[in-house]
């Protein structure tokens, strides 16, 4: 039987947060405290997680991402309904809401020890090397401060594509800009729905990463047809179908 050459790929996006990026200290404050300076306390408990309060996954909103100061007063209103059912005065809220937002974009990232020269062998290959994201309407902006801007070709983040993943219209945001078909297409992160599930539907080859040290806890389900899991970025450069020209590189052709 004979064997068959491996996919073609042509280009690899990538996810942001836990595939790029963790956290790091300082954290940013957390809400309740924010709360409890302005007497709020019993309305800061019923807030609830500091990181569930922005868009949920899968949420469209291209209505308002039409400018970066329609996103961030769609933002703002959000916080601010949410703030109002938890039973924080009028008095309060607009004060409450743009710290709220304030607090939530203080965070402070590092890179992976990974990421640089995996990204930077991927372009020597010849590849597109892609980010796409669920992010605030600064990915760009952040993608560059990390000293990524040299070998990223296309930075997709769900303020400005209208959507977030793994909503279709992301996908099909990415793929206009790549400008490939989504078959040439590998996406790497370590979300199961965002980047395993919704690329796969949009017909990318996804791959799932699964950190030893993830910046997300997640469970490990078996992989549908079709998918692949590592372990590190450095996986990446041992698939046989991670090469522009499609031809074999060595190594196997990534763990899971």
């Amino acid at each position: 039987m004979p064997v068959l050459p491996p996919p073609r790929t042509r280009a690899v996006v990538l996810d942001f947060y836990g595939t790029l990026v963790r956290m790091v200290e300082p954290l940013p404050p957390d809400h309740r405290t924010l709360f409890e300076r302005r007497g709020l306390a019993v309305q800061g408990a019923r807030w609830g997680d500091q990181w569930a309060v922005g868009p949920a996954e899968g949420e469209q909103h291209a209505a308002h991402s039409v400018s970066e100061t329609a996103y961030h007063r769609w933002e703002l209103d959000r916080l601010r309904r949410r703030a109002r059912a938890c039973g924080v005065p009028a008095g309060e809220l607009a004060g409450l809401v743009e710290e709220i937002d304030r607090a939530m974009k203080a965070v402070r990232l590092e890179l992976f020890e990974d990421v640089r020269p995996v990204l930077g062998e991927l372009r020597e290959r010849g590849l597109l090397v892609g980010v796409c994201s669920n992010w605030f309407w600064n990915l760009e902006d952040c993608v560059e401060e990390l000293g990524l801007g040299a070998v990223v070709d296309v930075v997709v983040g769900s303020a400005r594509a209208g959507a977030r993943k793994p909503h279709p219209l992301i996908y099909r945001a990415l793929l206009d800009r790549c400008g490939l078909p989504p078959g040439d297409v590998l996406f790497v992160g370590d979300m199961w729905a965002p980047d395993v599930l919704g690329p796969l539907a949009a017909g990318m080859r996804p791959v799932h990463l699964c950190r030893p040290d993830p910046a997300v806890r997640g469970a490990e389900p078996p992989l549908p047809a079709g998918a692949a899991r590592i372990r590190g970025l450095r996986d990446l450069l041992r698939r046989a179908d991670c090469r522009a020209d499609g031809g074999a590189a060595a190594g196997p052709a990534g763990c899971g």
